[in-house]
């Protein structure tokens, strides 16, 4: 989908069409004082609210990230995933909006909808982002799929109003590479024979799988194009990365995947996680931090109960000031969707880790996952987890839900 997160913005606010808009930051108030006007009173429609009266990047405080930006903005050097206080000095004019979760899943189940009724062989990749079998699509193969994915397009846009950009190659690796080619509202078809013109001069970072960290070791080695990894020995890579990852280089740089499509798949994990506006400390926070972490900790099981699923391992993830990261996982006796539950859980992960610096990040991970009602038998634990399971959902051992670190949140 094209800026997804900014263009479900522009269908509730039209007016900002064409301007530089990032999507990121704080919590959802920004609708309320928007809708409520500069005197507080009357209520105004949205699509009728002066564009001056929306918030500016300049004026953003805070540690958030930008989750997207529309294409008028992304001119200026914007994008996901970087930070907004960085951004402000790229775009101080861009207005700026908080991410309405419950709306941009709505219009994430409405699309795949309209996808599944042409094309049912669909996995999904994420809120935005899905992978397509046209093989046995009546027509999918005219003009080399494009006649299939425009008409996706059209059925994408007649139902929701947005546009998507889709790319058409024998597989999954050249699909996904090739849905960035022709941005916003594009069709790109690769051919087996279009490897060297048009996938091998992108930079190895255009490849699904290698990350930031493998990207900058390439770039040391003298790597930076697909072409120039695909030039490199196979046993030249494992040396350098591993027998898995370096043969996996070499064949992905060849343009050769031979992953399908999974219509569906059972996920690993779960997890909710905030960054804060202020480092924030254990003691002389203690009350904020805990209501953070107790609503991480609901929102995680609220997760857990609408998509069907329990979970056994409850683990934290916290990152402090200084930037670097801790995380520790608890096992349990029991399977549980229940956030009083999770909580307690991930309060005795809190005893295991320093919380003696200020704090950035808190986090709250859900994994050993099963099918609601699915879940194993498990047999009977001695101590901490088996004493969770005999409590009751919402009980605490006197710690205030938080272990022995409840002195501190």
């Amino acid at each position: 989908m094209d800026a997804f997160f900014a263009s479900v913005e522009l269908l509730r606010y039209p007016q900002l069409k064409g301007l530089p808009v990032v999507i990121g930051g704080g919590r959802r108030k920004v609708d309320e004082l928007l809708l409520r006007g500069p005197d507080g009173t009357a209520e105004r429609e949205r699509r009728f609210i002066p564009v001056e009266d929306f918030p500016l990047l300049k004026d953003y405080v805070g540690r958030g990230v930008i989750t997207t930006a529309t294409y008028a903005a992304r001119q200026f050097g914007v994008g996901s995933a970087m930070g907004m206080m960085k951004a402000a000095r790229l775009c101080p004019q861009a207005i700026v909006l908080p991410v309405d979760f419950d709306e941009v899943r709505r219009y994430s189940r409405t699309f795949k909808a309209a996808i599944t009724e042409i094309a049912p062989v669909m996995q999904d990749r994420g809120v935005d982002e899905v992978y397509i079998d046209f093989t046995d699509v009546p027509g999918g193969q005219r003009e080399g799929g494009r006649v299939l994915a425009r008409l996706i397009q059209k059925s994408i846009f007649d139902k929701t109003g947005l546009t998507c950009s889709i790319g058409v190659a024998p597989n999954r690796l050249l699909a996904k590479m090739a849905s960035e080619f022709n941005k916003p509202n594009g069709i790109s078809i690769v051919y087996e024979e279009d490897l060297q013109e048009k996938i091998w001069p992108l930079n190895v970072r255009k490849i699904n799988g290698i990350g930031p960290k493998a990207g900058e070791k390439l770039a040391r080695l003298g790597v930076e194009t697909i072409g120039q990894l695909a030039a490199q020995d196979p046993q030249w890579l494992i040396g350098h990365f591993g027998k898995s990852t370096g043969a996996w280089m070499h064949r992905v740089a060849w343009g050769r995947d031979d992953s399908p499509v999974v219509t569906e798949s059972e996920p690993v994990s779960m997890s909710r996680e905030t960054t804060f506006d202020r480092d924030l400390h254990a003691v002389r926070d203690k009350a904020e931090l805990g209501a953070i972490f107790t609503d991480l900790c609901v929102r995680l099981a609220e997760d857990l109960q609408r998509k069907g699923y329990v979970a056994r391992t409850i683990g934290i993830k916290l990152r402090y000031d200084d930037f670097k990261i801790a995380t520790r996982d608890h096992t349990a006796g029991i399977y549980t969707a229940d956030g009083a539950t999770i909580r307690q859980l991930a309060g005795q992960c809190l005893k295991r880790v320093p919380l003696d610096k200020r704090l950035r990040l808190l986090g709250v991970r859900a994994s050993t996952l099963a099918r609601r009602g699915e879940e194993p038998v498990l047999e009977p634990r001695a101590g901490a987890a088996a004493e969770t399971r005999r409590r009751k959902p919402g009980t605490t051992d006197g710690t205030d839900g938080v272990g022995g670190t409840a002195q501190l949140f």
